[in-house]
């Protein structure tokens, strides 16, 4: 019999694993997982209201908004995987006007990310558009380009120390 909670929380709870360990199958990415796993409970705490017991589980549920959240994902992660490397030819042919204004270390730095991760850093720390706004732009939820942000940071920082010793 399926047990029916009176609330979201005690749903979240009990089904957590359950949805990440389904996101994790569809990405085989554990950061991706984490961070579509968080998608999906923000995007269920919006359409809790809408949730009717005589229609599922509450599992079957979140694993739909689960599976909308990731298909989302990969379609975005694919557009910007073809715009990359439609925009990587013309760079290429373009002298890249960092290369004057960045210490060599910074340079070598930034260039060792990737291209998510030098574009997530432009839009919020260069040219300072709010999560929000940057994550429109990248096709992800402002939790989400604030993760990437952050992580991009993370890497720049090592990739820094690493290029400094060097």
């Amino acid at each position: 019999m399926t047990q029916v909670t009176s609330s979201l929380a005690d749903a979240a709870r009990r089904h957590l694993d359950d949805v990440y360990r389904y996101v994790l199958y569809l990405t085989r990415d554990p950061q991706a997982a984490e961070d579509l796993a968080a998608e999906t409970f923000e995007r269920a705490v919006r359409l809790w209201h809408r949730f009717d017991p005589a229609r599922g589980s509450e599992r079957t549920w979140l694993c739909q908004i689960a599976r909308t959240a990731t298909l989302d994902h990969l379609r975005g992660e694919e557009r910007r995987r073809r715009r990359e490397e439609r925009f990587a030819g013309l760079a290429d042919q373009d002298q890249k006007p960092e290369e004057h204004s960045l210490s060599p270390w910074l340079h070598d730095a930034l260039q060792s990310l990737s291209a998510a991760d030098r574009e997530v850093i432009a839009l919020r720390v260069i040219l300072d558009l709010d999560a929000a706004s940057a994550g429109r732009v990248l096709g992800i939820t402002p939790t989400a380009c604030t993760t990437r942000l952050a992580r991009a940071l993370e890497k720049l920082e090592r990739n820094a120390r690493t290029a400094r010793v060097a």
